[in-house]
């Protein structure tokens, strides 16, 4: 990738910001719910209505809605400047809508499993981008790493479907730990977000030194 490799590059951190955020907040909550168990529960739960966590489990998904928003927008204008499709940027912007519709319409209000399952829409953020940037020469290290993490996303992605069939084996096996399924998938698609940004913000900013040193 060329143009100005400081400009900007600092919105590369808000990948690896929104993950933080998300795994404080998942982590940090979960223990001022009493009784709640991450092995058995969904993350939906810390924050669903009546939660004593309810208000601050909504603006921590918020925060990271924001972060990804930001941290989209980069990843379009890099896109762009490389001469590649957008698309990866756009699914990004989607998980961002999702997660903080999740947030607004805390579970069991109708709209939040809407929300939830429209997030299968951002999970192929990674699948774009590897395909959308495999032509750039200059982006080798962020297409072989969005391919492994594709590969680790769908895995976690096939085990948290297993919901959708409760009479099934597999969610019958998943059934005792789901509270650790759900939470392999979202660490999977925000370890993504937050290698992707690591490794596009260190490449700006060698190319930066390289320039003016």
């Amino acid at each position: 990738m060329h143009g100005s490799p400081r400009s900007g590059s600092s919105s590369l951190l808000f990948g690896p910001l929104a993950a933080i955020i998300l795994a404080a907040g998942v982590v940090g909550l979960a223990l001022m719910v009493p009784g709640y168990s991450p092995v058995h529960q969904t993350v939906s739960e810390i924050g669903e209505i009546g939660s004593p966590v309810r208000v601050a489990f909504a603006a921590m998904l918020c925060t990271v809605a924001v972060c990804l928003l930001i941290f989209a927008r980069k990843i379009r204008a890099l896109s762009l400047e490389a001469g590649s499709s957008p698309l990866g940027a756009y699914l990004i912007a989607a998980m961002a809508v999702s997660v903080a519709g999740v947030g607004v319409f805390a579970h069991p209000h109708p709209l939040h499993n809407v929300f939830g399952l429209s997030e299968l829409i951002g999970y192929q953020a990674p699948l774009a981008l590897a395909l959308s940037w495999r032509r750039n020469p200059g982006a080798r290290a962020a297409v072989l790493f969005s391919w492994v993490m594709v590969v680790l996303v769908w895995s976690a992605l096939a085990l948290n479907l297993a919901t959708l069939d409760r009479n099934g084996a597999l969610w019958a096996w998943e059934k005792p730990f789901y509270g650790l399924v759900q939470r392999a998938l979202f660490a999977t698609w925000f370890g993504w977000c937050a290698g992707l940004g690591l490794l596009l913000y260190a490449k700006r900013n060698a190319a930066a030194q390289q320039i003016f040193s």
